[in-house]
């Protein structure tokens, strides 16, 4: 598998400064700051808003790997990432990643898709990150 590459870059102070995040394919590349971190409604993105796309993209890639299982094929699936951040302690941390996924399979009731969706549950997971920068 390949090794994915991303990028941060800040300039200025924590409160008045700001940065940039970018994805090595060239795909994403937005502003970030301190307030669209911590603040409702600001124009930029964050960490946890790209951590939450990674992973309801994800999740969503291993529902259709299991309907394509089944020879079903989805018209449409949408997975949206709720990222929680909280204090713990001094420091702040991811507390929880909820997903909600709606989709539309020809030929597949509720129930099935629900027993289907289940099974990614068993296989993504994202286990506690360890930040260990490599040098300073």
């Amino acid at each position: 598998m390949p090794t994915r590459k991303a990028e941060a870059e800040w300039k200025g102070n924590l409160a008045e400064g700001g940065g940039a995040l970018k994805v090595g394919s060239g795909a994403f590349e937005g502003p970030y700051t301190f307030k669209s971190r911590f603040e409702e409604g600001q124009s930029a993105t964050n960490p946890e808003e790209l951590l939450g796309a990674a992973h309801a993209g994800c999740f969503t890639m291993a529902v259709v790997a299991q309907l394509s299982q089944q020879r079903l094929t989805p018209t449409r699936i949408r997975t949206q990432a709720k990222v929680k951040l909280e204090k713990v302690g001094e420091a702040f941390s991811i507390t929880r990643i909820d997903l909600e996924t709606e989709a539309e399979v020809p030929g597949v009731d509720e129930a099935t898709f629900q027993n289907t969706r289940l099974m990614p549950n068993r296989i993504v997971r994202y286990r506690k990150l360890s930040l260990r920068p490599k040098s300073i």
